[in-house]
């Protein structure tokens, strides 16, 4: 079984998919405190990247070829936020840097607002 990190990507399969939910193998961040991931819960919340690039702005945090394991340019989707059963993970990439972390979840604190 994959060890699960906070913060870190994983290669995981999203299929099948339901309405306009992300589908196939994909990188996706996994943004779930670890004090579930270290209790084996039995499911992750996730934010899922798309090679779709659309520039930066509040729903999209731009993840550069080469950055924590990812093999091509991507985007982390702020907007599609979800939980996904942890037989879904098929590898380990590698922790996001610090400094796209915080983007994420600063991006992730302002569309929680209301």
């Amino acid at each position: 079984m994959v060890k699960i990190r906070r913060g870190a990507l994983y290669l995981a399969d999203l299929n099948p998919r339901r309405g306009t939910e992300p589908a196939k193998s994909r990188p996706i961040l996994v943004i779930q405190s670890d004090l579930l991931n270290e209790a084996e819960h039995p499911s992750t919340w996730v934010l899922p990247c798309t090679t779709r690039l659309a520039g930066g702005n509040l729903l999209r945090v731009p993840l550069p070829k080469g950055i924590a394991g990812n093999d091509q340019d991507c985007e982390v989707m702020i907007d599609q936020s979800r939980s996904i059963d942890n037989r879904r993970l098929i590898r380990a990439l590698a922790p996001l840097p610090k400094a796209l972390l915080e983007e994420v979840e600063q991006k992730l604190r302002l569309l929680a607002e209301f």
